[in-house]
């Protein structure tokens, strides 16, 4: 699929991997939609890169109808989605506090899941009635986040590595669903990426996380992110897959 002049909405968009996406889209000719509920930093990311910026929460429907419906009439509508938008959460089963409460686990469940499903139907529905382009005739394609939790979630991960796992178990039926109207689904499944999350750690514990990746031995940069976005949409046969994005990385109990 071509990117210049294409229309690319970015869930999560306002920071971290959706920010580094977004510059590396937008530098190839795409018309970036940012879609966060931080819209303050949005907007001041769209500025730079003459992108559009919207207040989208993806855990609620009618603000993703919204958004969605709002992007296609100001850009037109979008061939590409990238959902970033996620929230992580460290706390066990039963900890010291008793059983993790319902509601922080539906929380996550919610936004990282449902989140993600939440956009990728209303995205879809857009992209059906587009002409189909270039020789295999793709009308749009559909690239979700989800993590290395989904397969070896740590101790106290219970809830993050449920809803990265249920967004890689969605890959798959999704493309299948999806196949007869050319539209591709693609999940990627970063290990550890210095994201504004990692700002907030020690020294000492971003070497002792740096040590487990074996190579490179060092965390993924947000912009190698974006660097396997761009080669996923410019690669027709990529479609149904998980791609993991860790320096083989594999995650210990703790």
């Amino acid at each position: 699929m071509k990117i210049k002049n294409t229309v690319a909405l970015i869930s999560g968009g306002a920071s971290g991997m959706g920010a580094a996406t977004a510059r590396t889209l937008a530098k190839t000719g795409a018309r970036v939609v940012l879609l966060d509920v931080n819209l303050e930093a949005a907007e001041t990311l769209a500025k730079e890169i003459k992108g559009l910026a919207l207040r989208c929460d993806v855990a609620s429907e009618n603000s993703v109808e919204t958004a969605v419906r709002e992007a296609a009439t100001v850009f037109g509508p979008a061939r590409i989605c990238i959902n970033c938008a996620g929230l992580v959460l460290s706390k066990r089963l039963v900890g010291k506090e008793g059983p993790l409460p319902l509601e922080e686990f539906q929380k996550i469940i919610n936004v990282n899941l449902n989140g993600t499903f939440n956009l990728m139907r209303l995205a879809a529905a857009g992209m059906i009635p587009l002409e189909p382009q270039g020789a295999s005739g793709e009308r749009g394609l559909i690239i979700n986040t989800a993590s290395v939790a989904a397969y070896e979630g740590q101790i106290g991960q219970v809830a993050y590595s449920a809803s990265k796992g249920g967004i890689v178990a969605m890959t798959l039926p999704a493309a299948r669903e999806l196949a007869q109207f050319g539209i591709r689904v693609m999940t990627i499944a970063p290990g550890l990426v210095d994201t504004p999350l990692f700002a907030k750690l020690s020294e000492e514990a971003k070497h002792a996380l740096t040590a487990a990746v074996p190579f490179p031995k060092r965390l993924a940069q947000p912009e190698e992110f974006a660097l396997l976005v761009r080669h996923i949409i410019k690669n027709p046969m990529l479609n149904g897959s998980v791609i993991r994005l860790d320096g083989a990385l594999r995650m210990q109990p703790k």
